[in-house]
């Protein structure tokens, strides 16, 4: 059989020297993925043990052993699934001989396990990089030390024991150890706090929620501060705590709080009642909250249950964003909507829930000015100031009873459409037709969007969104369909693409177009559908300020540079990626990091009404002149932007360029003779232009 091949010697040579597989002393270890990147020599070896074997079928690795001419076929069936899968059978070929042996491992209390995953494979193996970051973290742990004593189950588990680890999926966690004693959890200690509103709380009072009348009630409220400061801005405020504030009475209230309080019990049953009393203290809307998964796990903490102990002994339940909406929604039979990561409103009224998710799509727009004088006007301006002022902000004008001083312009014009004819005699038509466009396209948000969650009958609407509609689109069907063909529109990336590139906002990437969050309305409206489609289901990173729309996969970034507005140059600190396709959310943190990502041409982010636009747009061009912005793959991380600066003898403070003082004078002189080329050519197209 081994007449193709000179000398066994020769395979051995080939083994030696495979850029494929994981080469041990006595063995070339191979995933069957692997065998067609293999040489044509060990191919062809290979595919003759096969033929002697005759069955092989799922088999996972292949051994070519050094010592011999034999070829094993390693069977393990959790190779994708299990970190270190253990050996099920083998097939042994000895191609000498022509003999072949079979052994279950199935029944051994000790078989041999697998370690470094990655080097069985291939880099294209889809799940190489998963096995390669586990094998980083089992290195920098010295998990992996002296691999002759790991290489069976009993004896990883002996190493995993000492240095208390354990394995959820591909991710290291440390566990306690089986059959923990009772654990006294000092759910107290959870509680912070704050000198600030804690953000579910916020977030409802930037949402308007809260009315002049509105009570407020703090379920599990901890220190009180929420109380304290509700309190503090006029509204009727109370809390309960079964710690700090256990006497208080428990009462209702239109807006209840339960703040990251069911993270913190650890009892599962404990933590439905919590929720389920809170609900039940709630008139209109209920703020729920609670940790979510993209956070750091490796902060000290243990695993218990199903969240975590923490260094303070205090316990913390982990949700995935959508398994917290499934949660609250299955717990209390409601369709809760999320107002920001881990933070979800849930409404006792539909009409109300609807009107907060049209408010969420509300784009600003400014009333149009009086450009003409006519002394007709001047006369009912003041009157019709709240006219104007309804038709900015809802796109239409008013039906019956929708605006306080009706009687009085009725009285005066007979209906409030005559009334508006006199102010646009004063003003522009073509604003007030794109203010009602604006509405139009919002709208048109809402009710995409809500597809995803049910679409409501017309009747769940709230009045005043039912009249929106009828005036904007004729009816509710026709809005409806009007939606459904822009959603439809969101599965063309090509189209994504094109919008992207063609967008007069906007940083234009290689795959991607890179815009701050307050130039979000300036967008097309199916770019900001294609943004709502992450927000508006899974929700926004509080803390992001540009937002990625990727153009080569369904996917939109959230990244946070802190210094955005103070630093020329700032650095990426977070960046949260939402998979559209399946709502999967990563999360990277970028500090401590020594050389991260770095921003430039802020300006191009911004929209030119943005208050610090015409400085980044000054410094964007003083850095083209000078040379600075050319290749923008060497200055994308700071690292290679300082050699950058360095190269071309510029310091940057705030956002002004200097020269640097140490710079070699001949050197500034010849980089000054290249701005004044580069001023030139800049000039010169910008003429060719006009």
């Amino acid at each position: 059989m081994l007449q193709n091949i000179e000398h066994f010697q020769a395979i051995t040579e080939y083994c030696q020297h495979s850029p494929v597989g994981k080469l041990l002393p006595n063995a070339l270890y191979v995933h069957t993925y692997a065998l067609q990147f293999l040489d044509p020599v060990l191919e062809n070896y290979e595919l003759e043990a096969r033929n002697v074997a005759k069955d092989i079928e799922g088999a996972t690795i292949v051994k070519f052993n050094l010592d011999q001419a034999k070829i094993s076929y390693l069977f393990y069936p959790d190779f994708d699934l299990d970190p270190h899968p253990a050996i099920q059978q083998s097939i042994v070929v000895n191609l000498k001989t022509l003999d072949v042996n079979h052994r279950d491992y199935r029944n051994t209390n000790n078989p041999s396990i697998l370690h470094r995953k990655e080097t069985f494979v291939t880099s294209d193996y889809p799940l190489y990089e998963q096995f390669a970051e586990l094998t980083r973290f089992e290195v920098a742990l010295g998990l992996l030390d002296n691999s002759r004593f790991i290489g069976t189950r009993q004896e990883w588990q002996k190493r995993l024991n000492y240095y208390g680890i354990a394995f959820e999926g591909h991710r290291l966690i440390c566990p306690l150890k089986k059959n923990p004693k009772k654990i006294n959890i000092d759910r107290h200690k959870a509680a912070i706090v704050r000198t600030e509103l804690s953000r579910p709380v916020r977030l409802g009072l930037e949402a308007g929620l809260f009315t002049p009348e509105t009570t407020f009630f703090d379920y599990g409220c901890g220190h009180g501060g929420d109380i304290k400061r509700i309190g503090d801005r006029g509204y009727s405020s109370s809390g309960w705590d079964p710690y700090y504030h256990a006497d208080a009475p428990l009462i209702s209230a239109d807006i209840v709080n339960i703040g990251y309080v069911i993270n913190v019990i650890e009892n599962t049953s404990e933590r439905r009642q919590a929720l389920i009393k809170a609900w039940e203290l709630t008139k209109r809307v209920l703020f729920v909250s609670a940790q979510v998964l993209i956070d750091d796990r490796n902060k000290g903490m243990v695993v218990y249950g199903d969240g975590i102990i923490t260094s303070r002994n205090t316990f913390q339940k982990y949700y995935a964003q959508e398994e917290l909406k499934i949660y609250i929604d299955q717990v209390l039979n409601v369709d809760c909507i999320p107002a920001g990561l881990g933070i979800y409103f849930v409404f006792r009224d539909e009409s109300e829930a609807q009107a907060f998710r049209v408010s969420r799509f509300h784009s600003q727009a400014k009333t149009p000015k009086v450009y003409k004088e006519f002394r007709q006007f001047e006369d009912y301006e003041h009157m019709l100031t709240p006219l104007m002022e309804f038709i900015t902000e809802r796109g239409r004008i008013p039906v019956k009873e929708e605006l306080e001083n009706e009687s009085e312009i009725k009285a005066e014009f007979g209906n409030f459409r005559r009334a508006f004819q006199l102010i646009l005699k004063v003003t522009d038509e073509e604003e007030w037709e794109m203010i009602t466009e604006k509405r139009r396209q919002d709208l048109l948000l809402y009710l995409a969007l809500s597809k995803f969650s049910d679409r409501p009958s017309s009747k769940k609407l709230s009045p005043e969104v039912r009249e929106d509609i009828k005036a904007l689109f004729g009816s509710y069907q026709k809005a409806c369909l009007l939606a459904d063909m822009m959603l439809f529109s969101l599965s063309d990336l090509e189209n994504i693409a094109d919008l992207c590139n063609t967008s007069p906002v906007g940083k234009k990437l290689r795959n991607s177009l890179l815009v701050h969050v307050s130039a979000l309305e300036s967008l097309e409206p199916v770019l900001r559908l294609y943004e709502g489609c992450a927000s508006r289901t899974i929700g926004r990173s509080e803390d992001a300020n540009l937002i990625k729309f990727h153009t080569n996969k369904p996917k939109i970034s959230y990244l946070y540079y802190p210094d955005f507005n103070t630093d020329a140059h700032p650095l990426l600190r977070t960046s949260m990626q939402v998979e559209l396709q399946d709502l999967y959310v990563s999360y990277w943190d970028y500090d401590p990091e020594a050389n991260p990502p770095v921003l430039h041409e802020k300006d191009a982010v911004v929209t030119p009404d943005y208050p610090l636009y015409k400085k980044f747009a000054k410094l964007t061009r003083q850095e083209k002149d000078r040379g600075l912005l050319d290749d923008f793959g060497v200055i994308s991380r700071l690292q290679g932007w300082l050699e950058c600066l360095e190269e071309h003898c510029v310091t940057i403070k705030g956002h002004q360029l200097y020269w640097r003082k140490d710079a070699d004078a001949y050197k500034v002189k010849l980089l000054k003779a290249q701005i004044r080329s580069r001023q030139h050519k800049r000039r010169k197209q910008k003429k060719d232009e006009v």
